[in-house]
């Protein structure tokens, strides 16, 4: 039997990561480490659901440089078809944060400016029709402009269509194709953007989510419970104590993949996000902004995990 198929567009670009070796000290010299590697919220994602029994293709912008022959290289070896657009005269966009030696991100800058210009003029072309129609999901982040992602999700009527907020000033470009989501991946600062306006609690969160369209949502809260709703309910899951922590980035991409790979073998959203929150764990404990999910390593994760509660 095939493997399920997702489609992913939005972000595939290099990431860069500065952490600081002690007490960030903002106006100043921080000693630390930088690494580069390829990225992206919706490519991130992606390559955690192959790892759990999905195949899949990419569809991104980049540049005819060397960051661009990066991301091929990257495509490629994780074993996912490449369908992204190259524009020999631009730079490949890019992400670059900069972390306190706990993980956590104080400062970050996308430069993205291809994501802007491109997207909007591909969903005009038959590729993108063909591309849609031969897989069996769809990704997509909010790195794409509002016009894109309003051309894009009508393509794929009919099928599971997932996102990914990637941030609160680009999460509202969502805003248009919230009823046709199956699920939305976001943070609570991305919700409370979505939402319109700082909310007093959860339930009403869910309520101005639900008043937008969206039927089906996840809020990770870093080390607090991951929040979730669908038409049964809300519900909320504790995360597990990390062993260590190597690094936060590409923990919500990790899960937001594993739960879709999860959802689309036919799990509830309950459970699926069990899953997610192992390859999240996962993720928070390894230096890569993709973990490993091996066989052994996911399900000695996954036991980490405790059952949903839900939320009255």
């Amino acid at each position: 039997m095939p493997l399920p198929e997702i489609l992913a567009v939005g972000g595939a670009h290099i990431d860069r990561r500065g952490q600081a070796s002690g007490d960030f000290v903002p106006g100043a010299s921080n000693p630390g480490v930088m690494r580069e590697e390829v990225g992206g919220g919706a490519f991130n994602a992606l390559r955690s659901a192959v790892q759990r029994g999905v195949s899949g293709s990419m569809l991104s912008m980049r540049g005819g440089d060397t960051a661009g022959d990066a991301v091929a290289r990257a495509i490629a070896e994780a074993g996912i078809t490449d369908l992204s657009a190259v524009f020999l005269d631009r730079a490949t966009p890019s992400y670059t944060a900069l972390l306190d030696r706990h993980g956590d991100v104080v400062a970050a800058l996308a430069d993205m400016a291809l994501y802007e210009l491109a997207f909007v003029k591909q969903m005009r072309r038959s590729k993108m029709r063909e591309a849609v129609d031969k897989g069996d999901a769809l990704l997509c982040d909010a790195n794409l402009p509002a016009a894109a992602l309003e051309k894009l999700i009508p393509l794929a009527a009919g099928k599971p269509a997932f996102a990914i907020a990637i941030s609160p000033a680009k999460v509202v470009r969502l805003t248009g194709i919230l009823p046709s989501l199956t699920c939305l991946f976001m943070n609570p600062r991305e919700a409370a953007a979505l939402a319109g306006a700082e909310v007093a609690n959860t339930h009403e969160t869910v309520d101005r989510l639900r008043a937008l369209g969206l039927a089906s949502g996840v809020v990770t809260q870093g080390p607090k419970a991951v929040l979730g709703f669908d038409t049964s309910g809300i519900f909320a899951i504790d995360p597990p104590q990390p062993r260590h922590v190597a690094d936060v980035t590409g923990a919500g991409d990790a899960l937001a993949g594993a739960t879709m790979a999860a959802m689309l073998r036919g799990l509830e959203l309950r459970h699926a996000v069990r899953e997610g929150m192992a390859a999240a764990l996962l993720a928070i404990e390894t230096a890569a902004c993709v973990p490993n999910l091996s066989t052994d390593a996911f399900a000695a994760a996954l036991a980490l995990v405790p059952q949903p509660a839900e939320m009255q």
